[in-house]
Order: structure tokens, then C-alpha cells, then sequence
């Protein structure tokens, strides 16, 4: 039978699945501001006006659409909601910027993309990094001028994140962390500027990077050939000797798994929007 949850008080784990929830705690989407279904009409009119008509050239991988759509989306504001106003975003509330993950996800390619960039691509950054790195990386990746990607998952370590195999080792002057290995299934990986990659320093410490696409040793390999999404960028990341600058750590050593694992569950939120969003646009 199920049980209220006491007034102020957070349920456990799965517990929301056992208990009734108080109808004052419920939020509906009568209870939306004017400036949140602004936000939602803006998002939803970009995709059916500039999105959707390019659906087909989307899901032929045209090259550079993809990542010109997003740049035009960030341009009016739809990539910046997570990142706060003093770097650049709108710094939207939660309420606004499930709404906006809602109505930018009737196709599902560009859904994806979109959240790869402004959810798991970004947020490492607003969360974890210096102020120094807040300051170079999120006005760019706010207005989509910089497009962003998250690297996690590798060949053998998918569901099982922390057995990496990417090594970071500092440089003998120690002005350079050297990245050496690879990482499978990136979305935005084709075209993505900016990545917080995961990596052990020493082959021990689980840590995160935040790496540039021009760096010395990267490079991205060929684009998979998917079942769906199939207008999204999926490739794998090389990193051969790939030199970033000692203060491009991000977070603290051996903290890796804090950055990866609260950034996902922000991203599994955002998720659930957007599956709202495309089913409720499916006939």
C-alpha cells in the first residue's frame, strides 16, 4: 500500500514509486508561466520551421547541417538554458528547461544532439569547472559559437564506466597532461569543438578532462551507421600522445566519477522530456 511522503522530505531511491504524492506537490502544465510557454513556442517553432524541413538531408548526414542548425538554435538562445547569465545563458529554472527539452524533441536526431551539447557537453563545466574555465568555455558554448560532447563509454567499459583504459600522465615539465586512448559511441563527436573526457591519470585515478577538438592527438574516427538517430553524429575519439594544458583538469583528481555520475542523472531528467516531447509528436 502506498505511503505520503513526509511534508519536506525527499523519497529514497525508487521510493516515489511507493508512495501517493501530495496533489499540492504535483505540477501540471496549466500551472506553465507566460514566459515558459514563450520559451517552449520558441523551441518548437525552430524545429518545425528549420528543422524539419531538412529531415532528409539530416538522415543522409549532409555534411555540416547538422552542426549549422544547432549553431543557428544557439543564436536565438535555445542552447544556453543551463548555463548561468553571468557566463553568457539564460540560467533557466528546471520548469523552464524541461519545457524546452520537450518541444525542441519532435525529431529525435536534433533532440539528441541538442541535449549532447547543452546537457552532458556543458554542464560539466557550469557545475565542476574553475572560474577561469567557466569564463573561456560557456559564453561559447551558450551561443553554440563552440559545440560540446561528453566522453565516456569505451570498447570495454560502456555500463561499467570507471574500467577505463584511457591513461592521463602529466608531461615531464608538468605544464601538459597526455592523454592515450579511445572512446566509442560519442554523440556530436563528428563535429563537437569542445569534450569532457574521462580519463585515469596514471592509469589509477579516474579523472576528467576538458579537451579541444585542435589539440595535438586528437581525432575523430568515421561515423557509425545506426538504426535510429541516424541523423545524429556517433563516431569514436582517438586521443594518440594528445597534449591538453595542465589547467584543463576538471574537477579534482580522481573525482572523475562525481562529474560523470551527477551529470548523467541530470541528463536522464532531460531525457525523460524529451521522449515526452517525440512521442507526444508521433502519429
Amino acid at each position: 500500500m502506498a505511503t505520503t511522503a513526509t511534508p519536506g522530505t525527499l523519497a529514497p531511491g525508487g521510493g516515489f514509486l511507493l508512495e501517493s504524492p501530495r496533489a499540492e506537490d504535483v505540477f501540471t502544465p496549466a500551472e506553465l508561466t507566460d514566459d515558459q510557454r514563450l520559451i517552449g513556442q520558441a523551441a518548437e517553432e525552430f524545429v518545425t520551421k528549420e528543422v524539419a524541413p531538412l529531415i532528409p538531408e539530416l538522415e543522409q548526414h549532409k555534411e555540416g547541417l547538422m552542426a549549422q542548425l544547432m549553431k543557428k538554435a544557439g543564436e536565438i538562445g535555445l542552447l544556453g538554458g543551463g548555463v548561468p547569465e553571468e557566463h553568457g545563458g539564460s540560467g533557466l529554472d528546471r520548469i523552464s528547461s524541461t519545457v524546452l527539452s520537450e518541444k525542441i524533441s519532435s525529431y529525435g536526431s536534433f533532440s539528441v544532439s541538442v541535449g549532447a551539447h547543452s546537457g552532458i557537453g556543458t554542464l560539466p563545466i557550469v557545475y565542476f569547472g574553475t572560474e577561469e574555465q567557466k569564463k573561456k568555455y560557456l559564453p561559447k558554448l551558450a551561443t553554440g559559437e563552440w559545440l560540446a560532447s561528453y566522453c565516456l563509454s569505451e570498447p570495454q567499459a560502456g555500463s561499467d564506466a570507471q574500467n577505463s583504459r584511457t591513461r592521463a600522465v602529466l608531461s615531464p615539465d608538468g605544464r601538459h597532461w597526455i592523454l592515450n586512448g579511445q572512446k566509442m559511441w560519442i554523440t556530436n563527436g563528428g563535429f563537437a569543438d569542445v569534450f569532457t573526457v574521462f580519463a585515469k591519470v596514471d592509469g589509477e585515478k579516474f579523472s576528467s578532462f576538458i579537451v579541444e577538438r585542435g589539440f595535438p592527438g586528437f581525432s575523430a574516427g568515421a561515423e557509425e551507421k545506426k538504426m535510429g538517430l541516424r541523423g545524429s553524429s556517433t563516431v569514436p575519439i582517438f586521443f594518440e600522445n594528445c597534449r591538453l594544458p595542465r589547467e584543463n583538469l576538471l574537477h579534482e583528481i580522481g573525482r572523475g566519477h562525481i562529474v560523470a555520475f551527477n551529470i548523467l542523472n541530470v541528463g536522464r531528467f532531460t531525457l525523460g522530456a524529451s521522449c515526452l516531447g517525440f512521442s507526444a509528436d508521433t502519429g
